[in-house]
C-alpha cells in the first residue's frame, strides 16, 4: 500500500527540507499549483520516477505515466501538476523504478 507525503508550505520565511524515505510500492501525493515533488538519489544507478495518469486523452486514449529519469547521486523537482490527480483518490501516484537510497519530500511554493 502506497504511504502519503505530506505538503509543506514554504512561507515568507522560507522551509527546512525534511525528506522521508520513499516507499517501495509507491507514494501519494497531493496536487496543485507551485506544489512540487523534491527527489534526492542517493544510489549508484539511475531510476525512474512514474507519476499516473489517471484520465484519458480525447476520451478513449490511456496514457499510463509520465517517467521522469533521476540520475545516480542527483536531485530532481518534479511539478505535481493537476494533471497526475486521480478524481477518485484526490491525490496522484507516484512509484520508482527503484525505492534503494530515494528520499522524497512534497513542498508547496507559493
Amino acid at each position: 500500500m502506497a504511504t502519503a507525503l505530506t505538503k509543506n508550505a514554504a512561507g515568507s520565511a522560507g522551509l527546512a527540507v525534511t525528506y522521508t524515505t520513499a516507499d517501495g510500492t509507491g507514494n501519494t501525493a497531493p496536487t496543485g499549483d507551485g506544489v512540487f515533488l523534491l527527489v534526492k538519489n542517493g544510489g549508484g544507478s539511475s531510476i525512474n520516477v512514474l507519476l499516473a495518469y489517471p484520465n484519458k486523452y480525447d476520451g478513449d486514449q490511456t496514457v499510463s505515466a509520465r517517467s521522469i529519469a533521476v540520475a545516480a547521486g542527483a536531485e530532481m523537482v518534479i511539478p505535481l501538476r493537476d494533471i497526475y490527480r486521480d478524481p477518485a483518490t484526490g491525490v496522484a501516484s507516484i512509484t520508482y523504478s527503484s525505492a534503494t537510497s530515494v528520499t522524497v519530500c512534497v513542498v508547496a511554493v507559493p
